[in-house]
């Protein structure tokens, strides 16, 4: 079983393969995905990493608070999206 993590506060310069490369070394990651802005095309300094369950865990407590470019990464479980209201 896999699980989605939250990477917030990353370098705005920080590439799909760096990031890879960085939870790489705390277990097998599935797929990184760095989140841009949809007019620009400039990233937002946050993405979403997918690894295996206990690899995620491990990933967390080691790279919650590390510093990464110069920022101090935060890491977490990411939350499934909230619905958006109509009004």
């Amino acid at each position: 079983m896999s699980k989605s993590l939250y990477v917030g506060n990353l370098p705005w310069s920080a590439t799909k393969e760096e990031v890879q490369n960085l939870f790489e070394a705390h277990g097998s990651v599935l797929s990184v995905k760095l989140v841009s802005d949809r007019e620009t095309g400039r990233a937002r300094g946050f993405g979403f990493v997918e690894m295996e369950d206990p690899d995620a865990a491990k990933a967390i407590q080691e790279l919650d608070g590390a510093s990464f470019g110069g920022r101090t990464l935060r890491v977490n479980e990411a939350q499934p999206k909230a619905p958006r209201q109509q009004f």
